[in-house]
């Protein structure tokens, strides 16, 4: 049984080809996020760990923040990426995601993009992260413990 599916598999990969195509890479980061993004020129579906941007980040506010860098370089519907995000949590993969767009899209064409991206402030990485737990506190942070009264 399991040599017939690898002799499956290996005549499923001879026979197919794949075209690379030419991409523009960018990383982009927020908290302890990272976003790899590649920008492909055309007509296509954008990707966030293999599954649709619109299934990975649901909801308007979110729809809002990823078209954000595509709106105001006036490119809606002339790219498309595929994304690869780790760390962090929803929010922070969502900003880095669209931090990585901006700087895809610079890459794509400086002298257009740069200047109306530089004006919105999305080159700007944001560096807040989660401040580390200190031995003898409560829990978190900067919380204290509650002194014995008198």
């Amino acid at each position: 049984m399991k040599n017939s599916l690898i002799k499956i598999k290996l005549k499923a990969n001879d026979s197919m080809k794949t075209k690379k195509k030419k991409y523009h890479y960018a990383l982009g980061r927020r908290k302890t996020a990272t976003a790899r993004v590649r920008l492909f020129k055309g007509k296509g579906e954008t990707l966030v760990n293999d599954q649709p941007i619109g299934d990975y980040f649901p909801g308007k506010v979110a729809e809002i923040a990823y078209l954000r860098p595509f709106q105001l370089t006036k490119t809606e519907g002339k790219y498309y990426a595929t994304i690869k995000v780790s760390g962090s949590g929803k929010n922070g993969q969502l900003e880095a995601v669209v931090h990585g767009l901006a700087r895809a899209l610079d890459r794509a064409d400086k002298e257009l993009y740069h200047p109306t991206l530089k004006q919105h402030q999305l080159f700007t990485r944001d560096p807040r992260k989660r401040e580390r737990r200190k031995p003898g506190q409560m829990g978190r942070a900067r919380k204290k413990k509650q002194s014995p009264k008198r």
